[in-house]
């Protein structure tokens, strides 16, 4: 009940029944003693309203003070609701850190369940949810998958977060940074864009470059660079020396140094490949067999069977059927035997 109205309708009764009284049953005056006080004269129906008066300011403080209580109540459900509101933005964007807490019963536990999910808008909340701070998320969220790039500071997100990532990435492929800044800056972005930065710039970078950052070297741009050797475009220039320090960086087996002679055939020179593979197979046993692929792809037949003599009648099978097959006069490809 609203103190307004009824202070109104009891200020209302309390004058009728003071009307009544004095126009109907009494307009004498009379004195009371209360408490062995003598209160002054007055008239009848003063004296009746005066309970009535004393009843409604008791009322007013009853009322008045649970209105107080439920206003408190009610701002505690208010700042949960907003907690909430909060609580499902972190979701959408996917925070790790979610810690909010709620003074109400009835928010806990859904809190809880929210604090301790991860969200995915549909496409129907497209269209709105009705709350500014919700719909202002998930419009970066779709602006973001369609490749925008959208300001997240006052999110707080952390670098490995999905959405830092792909708007990272968005920024990265519209040109406002490059991958060398990307390189530079590694301690500020996810480890798989710097990776993919990386992937990039091998394609044109000069060989300073490469070896600067080559802690993110990968197989894939091994043969990204070992491509370029010499080729007609994006030519790279590159030791042995350089070379090999590349390819200790990685963990190679058998097959990979097959590939990697395979790969520099287009470009090296015949010389310069022979020997890093003759360098290479001197410090680790599993480029020998590399070496044999380099000498029989370049039809140095006559090293290749005096290293094949120096080797045990169980090893290196395929190469020596290889070589038993071109003494008699058959042209197979030596990929064949790999």
């Amino acid at each position: 009940m609203y103190i307004k109205r009824y202070t109104i309708a009891s200020l209302i009764l309390i004058t009728l029944v003071g009307w009544y009284v004095f126009a109907y049953v009494s307009q004498d005056t009379t004195a009371i003693e209360l408490f062995g006080v003598s209160l002054p004269s007055f008239p009848i129906a003063v004296w009746v309203i005066v309970p009535l008066v004393i009843l409604y300011i008791a009322s007013v403080f009853h009322i008045s003070f649970y209105s107080m209580l439920s206003n408190f109540k009610l701002r505690k459900y208010e700042k949960d609701y907003e907690k909430i509101i909060n609580a499902i933005a972190d979701a959408y964007l996917a925070k790790d850190e979610r810690n909010h807490t709620y003074k109400t019963p009835r928010y806990q536990l859904l809190g809880s369940i929210i604090d301790n999910t991860t969200l995915f808008p549909t496409e129907a909340l497209k269209k709105g949810t009705h709350n500014e701070k919700l719909d202002a998320v998930l419009k970066i969220i779709d602006d973001i998958k369609n490749g925008e790039v959208v300001e997240l500071k006052k999110y707080s997100l952390k670098p490995n977060n999905a959405l830092v990532i792909q708007n990272e990435r968005n920024r990265y492929k519209k040109g406002d940074i490059n991958a060398e800044y990307i390189l530079n800056h590694a301690s500020n972005y996810d480890e798989s864009l710097v990776k993919e930065a990386y992937s990039d710039i091998v394609k044109t970078a000069p060989l300073s470059v490469i070896e600067q950052h080559k802690s993110y070297l990968t197989k894939e741009t091994l043969f990204v660079v070992l491509s370029r050797v010499n080729a007609q475009e994006d030519t790279l220039e590159i030791s042995n020396e350089a070379l090999m320090e590349l390819l200790n960086i990685l963990e190679l087996d058998t097959k990979d140094l097959i590939k990697v002679s395979s790969t520099l055939s287009t470009g090296m020179i015949p010389e310069q490949r022979i020997k890093l593979f003759e360098t290479l197979s001197e410090k680790r046993e599993d480029a020998v067999e590399a070496y044999l692929f380099t000498l029989f792809d370049l039809e140095m037949l006559a090293p290749a069977n005096d290293l094949l003599h120096n080797t045990q009648d169980h090893e290196y099978l395929n190469f020596k059927a290889y070589s038993a097959l071109k003494e008699c006069g058959k042209n197979f490809n030596i990929n064949l035997f790999i």
